[in-house]
């Protein structure tokens, strides 16, 4: 057995941005384990750690060398004869004698086995690693070396290379693999010796904590010790802690302060300049309310004469100022006269300025008002006022804030409050993990701007192809599902997409909007809207399966049914979820997939059940038994009970297991083989509007 060595690979480079440190570690865990598998090797404890300056792959054991095996090189067919079998020898350089006879399917052939000495696993590192760091796909690359050099993220500066006590030298961008590592770029020393015991202690010892786990510990135990004693406490924010632990190698949190007077500003604006321009952590009160100072975040060991917390506090409270006067400056031009500057904002170059799509959401979300019975003058209202903070100098310098300050200036520009919470609340959600809006207003809103832009860039042909999606549409088309399943509104999405594509055709047609594409399906569909509605289920599929984690086939069989808006789709899914763990449902189900595949052989489209020509016993029982639950599950369907109703339609499981073993469905007499088959085909329709049974997945089967 081949000798098990420790392995480690350190990339040293520039600053890599926060949020690509984790992604390039898994490519790089996915592209080593594929070297890995490409050349039989297995690893022991591979693990990746990452920082600013530095991405780590280790194993705690590597074969030294690929394990000996055989290889069967297969020559001509022995029916070619000794002349073909000599050439063949002399290619592998054997004697005749040495080939084997192997056979195949094809006949008998020439074969030779022999043995092939592994590789040394040093050896294949060498080769594969520069094409490994060379495939890691950043967002973005650069050159350093010449514009036919390799692109990285940013510049290499060194790179660590060992297996064992050895050294795998290879090189990439003009950079040796050696065996020394870096330290923190001003507490560390720029040549550090090191082992594998002693890796993580070195880096420690100048300045560099390697786990981002132990980092985000550092910070939040650093933290902890900071407030003890006060009346202040941490408003959290995970995400924040994720970007801090990947922007520094050796974290340690500072408390700052500010002047209470900023407090007067509102909670968001401040809480986006500490947040988003700043990394700060907002602190609260003992009663909740915003304290007057915040937890910054430094790369470096101590502050001992307070000059980074006096840096940071001078920055913040500048950024303050500057919000103030963009507060004060913004409040002189009401949002209401803001209206007509959306005409100078572009919105996308070929769809036009926000002032047309702030009409198209207007016309959207007066139509969903109507449909729900709101109030639609403040609907429109608030519509009219939503893009309106774009124009703002708070928006131009703080982006993040659109749609909260347009409702922020709404509301203290003496807005009706379901005005100013529907503008507030519109860009919600942004993400799964957001809330949807709390007012009615609002969501109507936020589904009326998502269902504008997924109209407008799909019938210009703006369509995500792969990881592109520049405009967000699926997370516009997330958000918009989101908000229909979570709020419960009783909307049917296709038509709310039908009625949208129509009157969006209206507009681009009239306007002569280039790129847009007229054409119709043969149903008279807007050709563009069906691949838009596509879109849309396929989102659907995604929030119920990976989201809700519905399992798959009852999604399938959910949408194959006639629901007709989300919170009903979601009711079915419920219901079918619970009335799965019954002992009857699954059998059943294996049923309704054999029915289904009957009725498609027997190319059956429709027919009334004849009651005379049924036979008595197991096919009128059926019959009988279908007739008496149709009313009952009916009425349990349209009153929504779709447990109550699955439930009955599982009770069907003995009479269709006796119809199948006693009744030839395919029976001699055409007029008893057609009333059988439109016997099964009401069966399957009947209840297939609840939920499609035979897209479930069963272990049962049926002959």
């Amino acid at each position: 057995m081949s000798a098990r060595l420790p392995f480690l690979l350190e990339i040293g480079v520039e600053e890599i941005p926060h949020w690509m440190i984790a992604p390039a570690l898994a490519d790089v865990e996915r592209l080593f384990r594929a070297v890995l598998d490409e050349n039989r090797l297995e690893a022991e404890g591979l693990r990746l750690d990452g920082t600013p300056r530095r991405l780590v792959l280790r194993c705690e054991a590597l074969p030294a060398r690929q394990a000996d095996r055989e290889e069967l090189v297969m020559g001509p067919p022995k029916s070619a004869g000794e002349g073909a079998a000599v050439g063949f020898a002399r290619k592998n350089g054997v004697e005749i004698a040495d080939l084997s006879t192997e056979t195949t399917q094809k006949g008998e052939y020439f074969a030779l086995r022999r043995a092939v000495a592994g590789r040394e696993t040093g050896e294949i590192l060498a080769a594969a690693l520069p094409a490994l760091i060379a495939k890691i796909p950043w967002p973005k690359a650069m050159y350093w070396t010449g514009k036919d050099g390799e692109r990285f993220i940013r510049p290499i500066r060194w790179i660590a290379c060992l297996l064992g006590d050895e050294v795998v030298e290879f090189g990439f961008a003009g950079v040796k693999a050696g065996g020394n590592t870096r330290g923190h770029r001003q507490m560390g020393a720029d040549e550090i010796v090191f082992d594998h015991t002693n890796y993580e202690d070195r880096l420690r010892k100048n300045g560099v904590i390697l786990s981002a786990a132990e980092r985000r510990k550092k910070i939040l135990d650093g933290i902890r010790k900071l407030l003890r004693g006060t009346d202040l406490k941490l408003a959290a924010d995970q995400a924040l802690l994720d970007d801090l632990a990947y922007l520094t190698e050796f974290p340690t949190p500072i408390l700052g302060g500010f002047d209470e007077k900023f407090l007067d500003l509102p909670a968001e604006v401040l809480t986006t300049v500490m947040r988003h321009h700043q990394r700060y952590f907002t602190l609260q009160r003992a009663d909740g309310s915003m304290a007057p100072n915040f937890i910054a975040v430094m790369n470096m060991k101590t502050d001992r004469q307070g000059y980074v917390r006096k840096g940071n506090e001078r920055v913040l409270e500048a950024r303050f100022n500057d919000a103030r006067f963009f507060w004060e400056v913004d409040q002189q031009k009401p949002l209401r006269e803001r209206i007509e500057d959306l005409k100078s904002v572009t919105f996308q170059a070929r769809l036009g300025s926000y002032h047309a799509k702030t009409e198209g959401i207007e016309a959207g979300a007066t139509r969903m008002a109507r449909m729900l019975g709101l109030d639609v003058a403040a609907v429109r209202r608030a519509a009219s006022l939503v893009k309106t903070d774009l124009t703002t100098e708070m928006v131009k310098e703080l982006t993040e804030l659109q749609g909260v300050m347009g409702g922020l200036y709404a509301k203290s520009q003496g807005e009706p409050e379901t005005v100013w919470r529907a503008v507030y609340e519109h860009y919600l959600p942004q993400s799964l993990e957001d809330p949807i809006p709390q007012t009615a207003e609002g969501r109507l809103l936020s589904m009326a701007d998502k269902l504008d832009t997924l109209e407008g860039c799909f019938a210009i042909g703006i369509v995500p192809t792969g990881s592109k999606d520049p405009f967000g549409l699926r997370r516009a088309a997330q958000g918009l599902v989101k908000v229909l399943v979570e709020g419960r509104i009783a909307l049917s999405l296709r038509e709310l997409l039908t009625a949208g594509a129509e009157e969006t055709h209206r507009t681009f047609a009239a306007l002569g909007i280039a790129g847009y594409d007229d054409a119709r399906e043969a149903d008279g569909t807007l050709k563009w809207s069906r691949q838009l509605w596509e879109f849309l289920l396929d989102r659907i599929r995604y929030y119920f399966r990976d989201v809700r984690k519905f399992k798959y086939d009852e999604v399938n069989a959910a949408l194959a049914s006639a629901w007709q808006t989300l919170p009903d789709l979601e009711d079915r899914l419920f219901a079918l979820q619970m009335v799965r763990e019954t002992e009857n449902f699954e059998p059943l189900a294996a049923s309704f997939k054999r029915i289904r595949n009957i009725l498609k052989q027997a190319q059956w489209a429709e027919g009334a059940v004849n009651a005379a020509l049924l036979e008595a016993g197991p096919e009128r029982d059926l019959f009988e038994e279908l007739s008496k639950l149709e009313p009952e599950v009916r009425q349990a369907s349209q009153s929504r009970d779709y447990l109550r109703a699955l439930q009955l339609i599982a009770t069907l499981r003995e009479a269709v297991d006796r119809f199948f073993d006693s009744v030839l469905v395919n029976a001699p007499d055409e007029s008893v083989r057609a009333n059988r088959l439109a016997l099964l085909g009401r069966l399957l329709s009947e209840f297939s509007s609840i939920a499609d049974f035979s897209e479930i997945v069963t272990t049962a089967t049926t002959e």
